[in-house]
């Protein structure tokens, strides 16, 4: 079986990727975020939604990258990992 990794070189000649991929930058850097918090607090998906108050599908979804949490999921996240909350703007 042929994994995503040995793909990526071929996905990124296609001009098609590359654009979506580049438009779902922020989504997966919060998604990588949110997974660094949750093992650095050393909890499982399992543990990390009990501590949510949610299910173990929510916490996949939001490490999916592909659904946007709102602030006050982000602010349950962050007291549930031990971490505080910081947004910050950069110019471009």
């Amino acid at each position: 079986m042929e994994r995503l990794l040995d793909k990526l070189p071929a996905l990124l000649r296609d001009p098609e990727f590359v654009k979506a991929y580049d438009e779902s930058a922020e989504e997966f850097a919060l998604a990588r975020e949110i997974i660094k918090a949750r093992a650095a607090a050393g909890l499982s998906q399992q543990d990390l939604a009990k501590r949510m108050a949610t299910t173990q599908s929510t916490v996949a979804r939001l490490e999916s990258g592909q659904h946007l949490p709102s602030m006050s999921t982000l602010k349950k996240l962050a007291k549930a990992t031990g971490t505080r909350l910081s947004i910050h703007l950069e110019r471009a």
